[in-house]
Order: structure tokens, then C-alpha cells, then sequence
């Protein structure tokens, strides 16, 4: 079985249109959260996810446009929280209210988070990987760091899909992955879109430009 995994989507409409475009036939989509948060499109992105019937766990963006958090914000991400608040609809509210921080998926072989399995705040480096984090599950899903990555152990594999609305790892393609359960294999792609059309939209939406300036720098 293969599905697709994505993860920090960010209210970037343009990009998640992209990745859905280039990904293949899949037996269902993986969300590592932060739906909203940064971009000028929370409530198509939300939409969109809805319609893929994606599983999807809370990111910290998520969470903060819904209820109080403890979560510290720099500017831009406030701002795009504050935005997010201002133009979803009761129904998208819900829906990220009712999301969770962890969630099983194939069957109980995949569990994702958001952050960390012990903290879904915690930004989980890549040099952090170990098979230490992997509980009885095969595969551990984590999103946060918007860095694009995998490890494969004897004991199953410790993944980030890498971020499609925000990536920040000097690549400005959005980022997402296609694993494969039977092989217990993981596929990074990546995939172009246009950062000029999500550059105008963040200014029209008011929105700090710096949101739009670091795509097309992918940081």
C-alpha cells in the first residue's frame, strides 16, 4: 500500500494545488498538521484537505488559531494566526479544533504527530532521528521543522515529508513524500509552483511581506 504524506501546509493554496496535482495514484494522504498558519488561503487549504479525506493531526498553528497556546509566535507567524482567525468560517474552526495531536493510520503501522511523540512542540531535527522514537508502530510521521527527510532502521522508518507551503531547507519547491508500506520504502518529491501568485496574495491579505519573500529562498 502507498500513501502520500504531507505536512505544514501553511495556508498556501498555490502550493498544495501543485502537490496534489503531481501526486500519483495513492491508497490515501497523510497530514503531519499546521493546515493554516503564514499564508493567505486557511480555508481552501482546510477545503482541500477535507476533500482528500486526509488523516491529520494539530500542528501548533492549528492549535493556536483555535485556543490559547503557549506556543511563542515571531510577527509573521502571529500575524498569519490573527488572519487565520479573521477569515475561517465556524465550520473550519471546528474542524481544526477537533483534530488531534497523535494519530494511528494503515492499519495501526503509522503514527503521526506533529512535533515530537513525547512534545508536539518540539522542532525534531533530522539529527535527531533515531529508532528510539518508534514506539510499536512501523512508521513515524513528523512535520514542524518544514525540513524534508528520512531515516530507515531494522525497526521501521522515522520520517519528515518536508513542508508544502513553507519549505525551509534552501529548496523552494514544495515538499512532500509517497511511502510505500509493503516495500517500506519512502519517495521525496518535490515540486514547483508559482511563489510570484502567493507573493500578491500575502500583500493583498495585508499579511507581512516577509511571508512571501522567503519562498522563493525556501527558509
Amino acid at each position: 500500500m502507498r500513501v502520500a504524506v504531507i505536512s505544514d501546509v501553511h495556508g498556501n493554496a498555490v502550493a498544495l494545488d501543485a502537490v496534489l496535482e503531481d501526486m500519483p495514484r495513492v491508497a490515501g494522504v497523510l497530514c503531519a498538521g499546521d493546515v493554516v498558519g503564514y499564508g493567505p488561503w486557511p480555508g481552501e487549504c482546510v477545503e482541500a484537505v477535507r476533500r482528500e479525506g486526509a488523516t491529520t493531526v494539530m500542528g501548533n498553528h492549528d492549535r493556536a488559531v483555535v485556543r490559547d497556546t503557549g506556543f511563542r509566535f515571531n510577527d509573521m507567524a502571529q500575524a498569519g494566526v490573527e488572519y487565520a482567525r479573521e477569515v475561517l468560517d465556524d465550520d473550519h474552526i471546528e474542524w481544526l479544533a477537533d483534530l488531534p495531536e497523535e494519530r494511528l493510520a494503515a492499519g495501526g503501522d503509522v503514527k503521526l504527530v506533529h512535533g515530537h511523540p513525547d512534545d508536539p512542540d518540539h522542532y525534531t531535527r533530522s539529527s535527531e532521528f533515531s529508532p528510539r522514537l518508534l514506539d510499536d508502530e512501523d512508521v513515524l510521521v513528523m512535520g514542524h521543522t518544514h525540513v524534508q527527510g528520512h531515516e530507515k532502521y531494522g525497526e521501521g522508518i522515522v520520517m519528515n515529508p518536508g513542508s508544502v507551503g513553507q519549505p525551509r531547507d534552501g529548496d523552494p519547491k514544495a515538499a512532500y513524500a509517497l511511502l510505500d508500506l509493503d516495500r517500506m520504502d519512502v519517495e521525496e518529491r518535490r515540486v514547483e509552483y508559482d511563489i510570484d501568485e502567493v507573493q500578491a496574495a500575502v500583500e493583498d491579505a495585508g499579511l507581512p511581506t516577509r511571508i512571501g519573500a522567503r519562498l522563493e529562498r525556501g527558509e
